[in-house]
């Protein structure tokens, strides 16, 4: 009795056909992988272009306070140059106090405490919910306080 080979003779053909399944799937998801990796490290990037335009934010916020004793309200403030187009809008609060009581019922000094918030973003006016749930969009938000006397010292 003789053995044929007839049985065994595709046997090859579905390995290939699996190996070169799996040698696509691995290529794609390398693909991907670093299509995510890209994605994540520009937005890293685009995140501390936000923070430090949210810092320069506050500390214009603090410097109309400390050097001119004003508290502009809203104001939005457009960066430009290699920081990739943000905008900061800034909101400056004040909330002015009295200080102590003579016994004659006069105060012993005015303080003025600024609350100062900048939100800066990569869009045309901050916070913008509706390019939120886009990508690529970043937002970074800022608050500082300062208590400062009616003669622009730190309290």
């Amino acid at each position: 009795m003789t053995i044929t080979r007839k049985h065994t003779a595709g046997f090859a053909y579905i390995a290939a056909v699996v190996l070169l399944v799996v040698l696509a799937t691995l290529g794609i998801t390398v693909s991907r992988l670093s299509n995510t990796q890209q994605i994540t490290a520009a937005e890293d990037a685009m995140q501390a272009y936000a923070l430090q335009a949210a810092r320069a934010g506050t500390d214009w916020g603090l410097y109309q306070a400390l050097q001119n004793a004003a508290c502009a309200g809203t104001t939005t403030l457009p960066l430009s140059g290699s920081s990739g187009g943000f905008n900061v809008t800034v909101t400056c609060n004040i909330d002015q106090r009295n200080e102590g009581v003579q016994s004659d019922g006069v105060n012993v000094r005015a303080i003025n405490i600024y609350t100062i918030t900048a939100t800066a973003c990569n869009s045309a006016s901050c916070p913008d919910d509706t390019a939120a749930t886009k990508s690529g969009y970043v937002e970074r938000k800022r608050v500082v306080t300062l208590c400062a006397t009616g003669v622009q010292a730190p309290c």
